[in-house]
């Protein structure tokens, strides 16, 4: 089993429980249910939940009608899954500033938690 985690900024923000918010109801519970076989699942969540999108990130793929909405993420040590950002699909390939969104915030995590990591004496 994985433990998902959402990216949380060094000034103690959450933009993927802001975007979550921000969903209707149904397409929110739908997000959150993948979100709950992508932790049972881990790596071994294929198309069409889940695919890669490059460097070591992923999508979560959400559909409610005709709205489509994709959270990023990338795995982390400790078997955990770093929720990134999400957003509303409105073309047919991933956008490029959700890409460097989800690599800029994946760069800070691993940053702040190494040194996290070392304060309490891992490597």
């Amino acid at each position: 089993m994985f433990q998902i985690v959402f990216y949380e900024s060094e000034d103690g923000k959450q933009p993927v429980s802001d975007f979550l918010d921000s969903l209707d109801g149904k397409m929110a519970a739908k997000m959150i249910g993948l979100m709950e076989i992508l932790e049972e699942k881990g790596t071994e969540l294929r198309l069409p939940y889940s695919c890669s999108v490059g460097d070591g990130i992923f999508e979560l793929r959400c559909k409610q009608g005709t709205n489509i909405t994709r959270v990023l993420y990338f795995f982390f040590v400790g078997r955990r899954i770093i929720i990134t950002n999400g957003f509303i699909k409105k073309t047919q390939k991933t956008p490029p500033n959700e890409i460097k969104t989800a690599k800029y915030r994946r760069d800070d995590w691993i940053k702040r938690h190494k040194e996290a990591d070392k304060q309490d004496g891992g490597d």
